[in-house]
């Protein structure tokens, strides 16, 4: 069955100040209501003046998509009621956005390349955060906190290109990706992208799901609307036109209210500001946009000879790229590719942390000793993984954990030693590994490098014990 999914995603933009107020933007973990002032709350005779950096931002973020920048911008009034909206109306872009027609590439579920049409940029301020006590469909009242109220968004609309819940994901990845690059966007704060998702199957009219607050709650969410509406469908029902709300608690959609058209908006330029004209500017932001992740990408390939899997693992975030760069300049850099690639991302994958967030335990230099280690052979592969382990959790440098953990390599003669005293203890493994049963070796490597605390090389171990069992020493 055919699926159409189009998104709508706002990223917050990391401006100091406010949109149309000078109120500070670093609200996280304020109390309540204590970043807000008269414009922000919309209260009467306080009037918006436009955030220049925000503005700027805006056409960067056009730009980077390869986007048609339009020569001037004007907000509109956008009205409709929401507790969290205090003016009634929130300020946006219509009809004069700051571009159209960009395009994002991925690669999609099967490893091919799609383009993803973008429709239009425009920027608009976010509204407030209603806190509701229990679940949307439950709670008996809800709180209102106006902090938010202001932000400045960019609004990023793709056309419905997407065709499945899995793509959806891998274009918010994308995007965040080339954002932060950018570095108009921090994707590790909360809140900082939310996405409306518009859905429908061939046969069925479209749904929109609501401010959907992380990347897997957008996969998750279609993937319930998918089933939703297949069974409506199938039951020979209609799949009406409507707005409805993510549970994440629960994994569901619920339906919030008949979906809106443009005209119950009432759209009209909004008179306390004027037409900002950007043609003049364009330029001179062209050429403060950086190597972005395609680019960057294709140059690791070329400048380290790096494979198509590592140079997109290292280049994805903008905080590994830098880090792997700085790594890569003092030692091998196809060496520190894997390690960073394969092992210290994994690692941050199972912490639930990100390389922005572990620099502040784990620098470039102190990778590069680690892997100045390896080289040399005073630890092993399992010692460097303890090594990296230890810094992201506690902290501290290579060479102090390698003593304090007893990490460092052991020389042939106490393998040796180690080998003699587990063919003692295991003869029923040798005798089985002498029958042909070639996992009774992988069982003595085992325990040899138990013997010897993973302080020794286990190509080193399986080789000597091999030539042991056979006779030849």
């Amino acid at each position: 069955m055919d699926v159409k999914i189009g998104l709508e995603c706002h990223a917050q933009l990391l401006t100091q100040s406010k949109l149309f107020c000078s109120c500070s933007t670093d609200y996280h973990n304020a109390e309540p209501n204590t970043h807000v002032c008269a414009t922000c709350l919309g209260l009467p005779g306080a009037l918006p003046v436009v955030n220049e950096r925000a503005i700027r931002y805006g056409i960067k973020v056009a730009l980077a998509l390869g986007c048609t920048i339009q020569p001037k911008v004007i907000f509109y009034r956008k009205n409709y009621y929401y507790p969290d909206l205090p003016r009634g109306f929130q300020i946006t872009q219509y009809e004069f956005p700051i571009a159209f027609n960009g395009l994002v590439r991925i690669e999609s579920d099967g490893g091919k390349e799609r383009e993803i049409r973008i429709k239009r940029v425009h920027m608009e301020e976010d509204p407030g955060r209603l806190v509701y006590r229990g679940t949307i469909d439950t709670a008996t009242y809800s709180l209102v906190d106006y902090n938010r109220s202001g932000i400045p968004l960019v609004e990023i609309v793709t056309e419905p290109d997407l065709k499945s819940p899995k793509e959806a994901r891998i274009f918010l990845g994308k995007l965040r990706s080339i954002l932060e690059y950018l570095g108009v966007f921090e994707g590790d704060l909360e809140g900082a992208m939310r996405v409306d998702a518009n859905i429908s199957l061939k046969g069925g009219e479209r749904a929109e799901v609501k401010n959907i607050s992380s990347y897997k709650g957008v996969e998750k969410a279609l993937s319930f609307e998918i089933t939703r509406q297949k069974n409506l469908l199938r039951r020979g029902l209609t799949v009406q036109q409507e707005t409805r709300h993510y549970d994440e608690t629960r994994g569901v959609t619920l339906s919030l209210r008949t979906k809106e058209f443009e005209h119950d908006y009432r759209y009209f330029p909004e008179p306390d500001l004027v037409p900002i004209r950007i043609s003049n500017r364009i330029e001179e932001i062209r050429r403060e946009i950086p190597e972005l992740p395609d680019e960057k990408k294709l140059r690791f390939i070329a400048q380290y000879s790096l494979t198509m899997e590592h140079a997109n693992a290292l280049t994805f975030d903008r905080h590994i790229a830098d880090f792997y760069e700085v790594v890569a300049s003092k030692i091998d850099p196809k060496l520190s590719a894997t390690w960073i690639a394969d092992v210290l991302k994994g690692e941050l994958n199972y912490r639930s942390i990100s390389m922005r967030e572990a620099s502040k335990r784990i620098s470039p230099d102190d990778f590069v000793a680690m892997l100045r280690y390896l080289k040399k052979g005073v630890i092993t592969e399992r010692g460097a993984t303890e090594i990296i382990r230890e810094m992201l959790d506690s902290g501290g440098k290579p060479e102090e954990i390698l003593r304090s953990k007893g990490l460092a390599s052991i020389g042939s003669d106490e393998i040796e030693k180690a080998i003699h005293a587990v063919i003692k203890e295991n003869e029923a493994a040798v005798k089985d590994y002498k029958a042909g049963k070639k996992e009774a070796l992988n069982f003595l490597v085992g325990q040899v490098m138990k013997h010897t605390r993973g302080t020794a090389d286990p190509k080193e171990v399986r080789a000597m014990l091999t030539r042991k069992i056979d006779g030849e020493i």
